[in-house]
């Protein structure tokens, strides 16, 4: 149920009625409905799910032997998961995340800042650059790669990146 809730509200947004889901899940409605009593409970499970997800992600990062590659790597995959998912570009931390997702938010704040921490150290980002900067950064890229035209996806994006390294402090 949560991959075809995942998949749906990724492509159709939130909007997206319980019947639909139930139908791509392969269940009937009512099997949804004792699971997720609301489409609120749904979001925020899916919600959870993805953050949790990306948070283990970042974690499994945190030894890389190149910690710069990862950090760049893992703010990529974030960036690109979130472009395509409307429920959890809303619900990144510092983006409205709900009281459900607050556990696996700061998880993944945690993770991304020993990414983050790590890519300093090793001299390949910006040492100003807090989390709470880069929570900030993430959320303008998002929302600027999804009113960039198809042919100029990840051009944002990378821009931003460039200015993450030292030495383009202007």
């Amino acid at each position: 149920m949560l991959a075809a809730a995942r998949t749906s509200f990724a492509e159709e947004g939130p909007d997206v009625p319980l019947d639909v889901i139930a139908e791509r899940a392969g269940v009937g409605a009512g099997t949804v409905h004792r699971h997720f009593p609301t489409k609120e409970a749904l979001i925020a499970a899916v919600v959870t799910d993805r953050l949790a997800g990306l948070g283990e992600r970042a974690s499994a990062l945190a030894d890389a032997e190149r910690p710069t590659d990862a950090f760049f790597s893992f703010v990529r995959e974030l960036t690109e998961q979130a472009r395509h998912n409307i429920v959890l570009s809303s619900a990144l931390p510092g983006a409205g995340a709900g009281p459900e997702s607050a556990e696996a938010g700061e998880a993944l704040a945690s993770a991304l800042g020993v990414l983050l921490e790590r890519a300093q150290q090793a001299g390949g980002v910006r040492p100003d650059l807090t989390v709470s900067d880069l929570h900030a950064i993430l959320s303008g890229v998002i929302a600027m790669e999804r009113n960039l035209s198809p042919d100029h996806r990840g051009m944002g994006l990378e821009i931003v990146l460039a200015g993450l390294r030292p030495g383009t402090d202007g």
